[in-house]
């Protein structure tokens, strides 16, 4: 999340970045596919800096076990009251990798840090990946961090105060491009909310995906517009109707017969205004998607009236 300066750049580049048509069919299993392609990285980055300590009675700094080693993360704190409740893995836009402050209160027409869940009182997690902070492993650009989601949401699923059967998954920009790649590998999340994802990685450019960037294999192993068909948990994705990625959004949404798959323009929202109502309609559906599969689902009605 370090780079969140970047994040306009990110979006006007991403806005021109899906000139090859999508796959009405698209490949139907990416986590196969990639297991038969061990990426080849152009630079082996990490950034090396421990992430800063939270205001412990807002998040504390924990470690979770990856593929890779142990990776720091930030969480809610124990709650007071006993049970089990929903958690949500979220994952962070710009340098999804790196873990910055998410605790500061940020403008409701830019709101990045997905307070609506911890207000609400849902477990959150939000943690670094690979080659973010000082962690072990270098950055592969939407590769192996898929690996490293599904171990924090193996990590929350240990955790006593959490129901194993009610862990979500939530990201904006590249971490809802993230979120989707996630979400087309593995069924291990109830649902997954994507924020403003791109159909083609190509045009966050080498910094967030390092590879060559003329080589179309490994462009279409990080890129969800070509995995629609591989969709293995319920996926509810977003966008403002300007200044957004909205393109992406409809290609994904035309290209796309996956009935796991939702797409939803926010009227009269922006890239970075559709988070914050809309977080906190979703954080209002987990308290109530207690039954044994999600019943989430979102109207036309209560979408036209998030933002004014």
């Amino acid at each position: 999340m370090r780079a969140l300066p970047l994040l306009p750049l990110l979006l006007f580049a991403a806005l021109a970045a899906c000139s090859r048509p999508l796959p009405t069919d698209g490949g139907d299993d990416l986590a196969a596919a990639r297991a038969a392609h061990p990426t080849q990285l152009r630079e082996r980055a990490r950034d090396g800096s421990p992430a800063l300590a939270p205001p412990p009675q807002v998040l504390q700094l924990v470690r979770y076990r990856a593929d890779g080693g142990e990776l720091a993360a930030y969480q809610t704190p124990r709650p007071d009251v006993a049970g089990k409740r929903p958690a949500i893995v979220w994952l962070t836009g710009g340098d999804s990798n790196t873990l910055g402050d998410v605790w500061t209160a940020q403008p409701r027409d830019n709101d990045q840090t997905a307070a609506a869940f911890r207000d609400a009182g849902l477990v959150v997690m939000y943690p670094s990946l690979r080659g973010g902070n000082d962690n072990p492993g270098v950055r592969e650009g939407f590769y192996g961090e898929v690996n490293d989601v599904l171990a924090a949401a193996d990590y929350l699923a240990k955790l006593d105060y959490v129901d194993p059967q009610r862990i979500y998954l939530g990201g904006h920009s590249t971490g809802g491009t993230l979120a989707l790649l996630v979400a087309q590998s593995d069924a291990r999340f109830r649902a997954v909310f994507a924020f403003g994802p791109v159909a083609d990685v190509s045009g966050y450019g080498e910094r967030y995906v390092p590879v060559a960037q003329d080589d179309e294999q490994e462009i279409r192993l990080r890129s969800p517009g070509y995995w629609l068909a591989s969709i293995r948990s319920p996926v509810y994705a977003f966008e403002g109707d300007h200044d957004a990625n909205t393109e992406d959004l409809e290609a994904m949404r035309k290209a796309s017969a996956n009935p796991l798959a939702h797409w939803y323009v926010v009227p009269r929202a922006n890239h970075f205004s559709v988070l914050a109502p809309t977080n906190e309609l979703i954080a209002r559906k987990i308290q109530a998607d207690s039954g044994p599969r999600t019943t989430i689902a979102f109207d036309a009605a209560e979408l036209q009236g998030l933002v004014r």
